[in-house]
Order: structure tokens, then sequence, then C-alpha cells
């Protein structure tokens, strides 16, 4: 077997291109994707998910799906379904390979039993804090457990009334029987099994005990025959624990465990604890609210799996935490919408105007492009009418220098419509602006072979036939780069206040009355959008994906 030689290579890929040169595991290439179902998957995740897939996919190998279910606790079925769900929408397929370390636990369970009849493991009845103070420090060894000595016979019959609920939660655990003077804390006798009268959502009550993960987990690769490992950087400490179970236990043909970096995203935060607290407390409206960096919460927002797998292509792979800029996830679903998204038109702040010489009553059908970098995608018609909407952004009574856009006397194209120029300004006794009072030229037709141009465009859409819709502007969830940086500060306080921001005065193009939840969109110069699962009947909700361009990096410069 062999990698595709189109594809960028990378020190995971070193690794496994040695062993295939050594014909290690007769040539194949067997991965995993491991969640624990105890939380919704984020970005961090997607780009595990492209890498184990990816690998397995590039070398004609496979890939797994493998539920980390060992903590009943903070387990649900909920989180189950939505990991097979965003696992699915990101293009990936395991095929008939989905497997659960609780489908494992008497085999688990077994070689338990086996480390304790060879005295590599015994059952323990310190506190968890009389084992917390045996490990020692950093700097200092471990001291062993009183009951480090315990015979076999005696183990296997504490090992078997654990199982058997004879004990209370916390009464007992099972250590592996290593060395509590390593320098890798780690390996200081870590426990493998503990007692949790908790009922699982897989496998019910059936089990009281359950095993640890740095237990579980390297058994549970060797069970399904993986070749490759690919665990954060992290796990790179309790790389010698993994290795240590599968030999002692004398396996064969062992995986290997590979660590790589594991994403973090400015103006973002990964921790499935603050994540879940951001739900619980309501500071977003749910696991997929928008502004969440959770698949769910993306693919809401109008991401596309395409461009996050782009996204994890980009990023690649390191040996080193860093953070990466959120600026290039927003540009490579910006790259992927360009090509894909119809070009519509949307008013998000409105005024009217009214052009008077064009005749009351008549209605006429322009014709616009859907995307200029597709022309397959074709054309459509757009109506046009004596009394259109155009945004409020879009005039200027007093223009600035640099303006080029509507101002009185001035004049500025409609999009695919006509040239028009601003004759009166109409306000209210408050001074405000309501009406806009211009003349058309009715020579300057879009694609009647006119020559006359202006310096500025603008968008449109004609107030007879428009629809109403309610525009959400998502944005960055965090006001600063890190905000899991400031310790002295609770995260919550660095909230960006208008990562949500409500229009419900908006107008849109008739066309978009038809839109299902999901469809895509390019508001000509405002952003990407989607079609919010919220929009019922006939109420429209449209999510911005993202800006056209990346404007927090002026923000900042201010």
């Amino acid at each position: 077997m062999e990698e595709n030689t189109n594809t960028p290579t990378n020190f995971i890929r070193e690794f496994i291109n040695e062993d295939l040169k050594q014909n290690k595991n007769d040539g194949k290439v067997h991965t995993r994707f491991p969640p624990e179902p105890n939380g919704y998957l984020h970005i961090g995740h997607a780009k595990s998910i492209c890498l184990n897939f990816g690998i397995a996919r590039d070398y004609q190998g496979l890939c797994n799906l493998r539920f980390d279910d060992t903590n009943p606790v903070k387990e649900d079925v909920e989180y189950v379904d939505s990991i097979i769900e965003d696992v699915k929408w990101l293009g990936f397929d395991w095929d008939d390979r989905m497997y659960y370390a609780s489908g494992y636990f008497e085999r688990l369970y077994d070689y338990a039993v086996q480390l304790i009849k060879d005295g590599n493991a015994y059952v323990d009845s310190s506190t968890a804090g009389e084992i917390k103070n045996q490990k020692g420090t950093p700097t200092e060894p471990g001291i062993n457990s009183p009951y480090r000595n315990r015979s076999v016979d005696e183990n296997l019959k504490l090992f078997t009334e654990m199982r058997e609920g004879k004990h209370e939660d916390g009464a007992l655990t099972l250590r592996a029987k290593i060395d509590m003077a390593s320098p890798n804390m780690h390996m200081r006798d870590p426990l493998i099994y503990r007692i949790k009268k908790a009922t699982h959502h897989n496998t019910g009550d059936k089990w009281c005990i359950y095993p640890m993960y740095d237990y579980a987990h390297p058994l549970s690769d060797w069970i399904e025959g993986i070749t490759h490992s690919l665990c954060t950087l992290e796990f790179e400490v309790h790389r010698p624990l993994y290795d240590w179970f599968l030999k002692t236990l004398n396996l064969e043909n062992l995986p290997r465990q590979i660590e790589f970096a594991r994403l973090n995203l400015t103006y973002t935060v990964m921790s499935k604890r603050k994540l879940l607290e951001l739900v619980m407390e309501k500071y977003v409206s749910g696991w997929d609210d928008p502004r969440m960096p959770t698949i769910c919460g993306l693919r809401r927002r109008g991401y596309t799996p395409e461009s996050i797998r782009n996204f994890a292509d980009k990023v690649g792979v390191a040996k080193r935490d860093a953070m990466t800029d959120v600026a290039l996830l927003e540009h490579s679903v910006r790259e992927d919408l360009n090509k894909k998204a119809p070009r519509v038109m949307a008013v998000m702040n409105p005024v009217k105007v009214i052009i008077t010489n064009y005749p009351e009553g008549q209605t006429e059908e322009l014709t616009t492009i859907n995307n200029p970098e597709d022309e397959s995608m074709g054309s459509r018609n757009i109506p046009f009418s004596r009394e259109i909407y155009i945004e409020q952004d879009d005039f200027q009574e007093v223009p600035h220098k640099k303006f080029h856009r509507l101002s009185p006397g001035n004049e500025v194209r409609l999009k695919s419509a006509y040239i028009i120029k601003c004759n009166e300004v109409i306000k209210n006794d408050a001074g405000e602006i309501v009406e806009l009072h211009c003349t058309h030229d009715p020579e300057t037709k879009s694609g009647s072979g006119s020559t006359r141009s202006v310096k500025g465009t603008i968008h449109w859409v004609s107030a007879l036939h428009a629809v109403k819709a309610e525009i959400r502007l998502y944005d960055r969830l965090f006001t600063i780069e890190d905000p899991s940086s400031h310790e002295e500060l609770d995260f919550k306080e660095l909230l960006n206040p208008h990562s949500l921001d409500i229009l419900s005065n908006c107008y849109i193009e008739p066309e978009l009355a038809k839109a299902k939840i999901g469809d895509k969109f390019q508001f000509v110069r405002q952003g990407y959008f989607c079609v919010d699962p919220l929009s019922i009947n006939d109420k429209l909700v449209f999510n911005r994906t993202v800006p056209l361009k990346d404007s927090w990096s002026k923000i900042e410069k201010k």
C-alpha cells in the first residue's frame, strides 16, 4: 500500500511511510476517531476527523468510528447521535465499523484479571485523597500503597466483588503495578478500574465498574486492529503507559501512537467544560448556536463540509501547540461559497427611494447573473418598479471626499438596472430621512449597450415586490484573541456583546421567498448568508455566515 503522491507530507505520514517500508502491519493502515460522547463535537474535533479519515483514505486503508464511552456519569445517547451526524456531514463514512469501548467491557475485564494473575495489578483500598498523596510530585517519587502487595487471590476476590457491586463508589480501585518512583507521573501505579454505580447509555446496569481511558484506549485500539493511533499532544506523556499495557499483556502487532498538536483558534474556546457552561447558563441558545465552534453550530451558520475540510488541510499537523487565526477558517468558507453561492440582493437597513420619472404602476423584469464565478449557474429576472429600497449607508447627505455612492445631486448605478440621480431628500419632523426622490436615466438600462458610467454601484430591491426577512448578524464570540489566557477573569466576561445583532426590518428579493432551510447565498456587498431552521411559514430568517471581508484586522488597529 502506498500513499497518494499528490498529498503533502507531514511527520505523521513520514512515520506511516517508514512503517510501510518495513512492512509493519502487513502493509496496512488502519486509524480510528475515538470521541467521548459527553458533548458535541467542535472544530478541533473536525481537524482530528479529517486527519484520521484522510490518512485512511490516502493510504487506501480503513478508519473506524469508536465511542470512548467509559464514563456513564457524563455520557448520553444525545451526544452519540450528534457525533454520528457530524462525522457523516463532514463527508466521511466508516461503513460497518462503528464501535463502542463499552462493547469490549467483557474483554477488558478479562485482560484486567490477567494483569492481576501476572502480578501486574492490585486492588487498592486507599481513598482518592490518599492515592493523590501517594503519587508524589514531578520532582519527588511517590510512595507505595499499603495494599500494593496484596496476594493474587485476594486481589482476584476483591476485583470480583467490585464487579458484583458489593462495594460502594470510591471504596476500591484497581491499579496497575508499575513504578511509584517513575519520573513519568502517569506510570506511578495508575488506576485501571473504578466503581461507578451509574446507568450506562449502552450497557444499562450490567456494569458497576468502568475502565479508565488510559487502559481502555490502547486495548480498544488493539482489539480493532488499529495500526496508527493518532492522538493530540497532551497524550504524549501517556504513550509509555499505552505501550506498557499492550506489552505487559504479551499482545502482538501493536498499534503505534503518534501525537499531534490540537487546534487552538483565536476568539474561541475549545474546552468542553466551558462550552457546556455557555449552553447551560444560556449565554448561547444551545450547542448549535451559530456563534459556537461546534460542528452543528458551524453547519447552522452556513459553513460547508468542504470549507471545513479545506481548513483542516491548510492548518495541517504540527508537533507543537500554536494559535490558528480564525480568519483562516473564515477565509476557507468564503473561498468555497464564492464558487457556489448565488448572488442576490438584500437591504438590511432600508431607506425608500422614489424614482419620480418612472411611470407609476409600471413593473419590468431585469436580468442579473447568479454567480460570475460560475456561468453554468445562469441568470434570473428581478422586478423593478418606481419605488425601491436601498441601504441607508449608501446615502450621505453631506458626502465625504471618497464617498462614491448616492448623495444630493450625485449619480449612482443600481446594480443590473439604471443610473439614478438624487434630487430631493424628504425628512420627518424629527429630521430623519424617510425618502429620497430620484430620477433615472432610461438610456442606461443594464445590458442596453450604454457606455455612460458612474463611479458607484449599489444594490436595491423593489419595494412593491420585496419580501420581509429577519437577518441575524453573527460575529466572533469573544473580544480578545485568547479568551483562556486571562486566568484572573471569568472567560464569560470577555464575551462579545455584538456577537449577535438582529435586524428585523430587512427586505430581500422576492425570489428568496422560495429558499429552503440551509440554502446559501451571497448578499451582494454584504456577505454570505444561509436560511436558518428558525424560518417557519412566512418568517424567513437568514444567518450571516461570514462578511465579505475580514473587518476585525482594521478594528484591532484603531
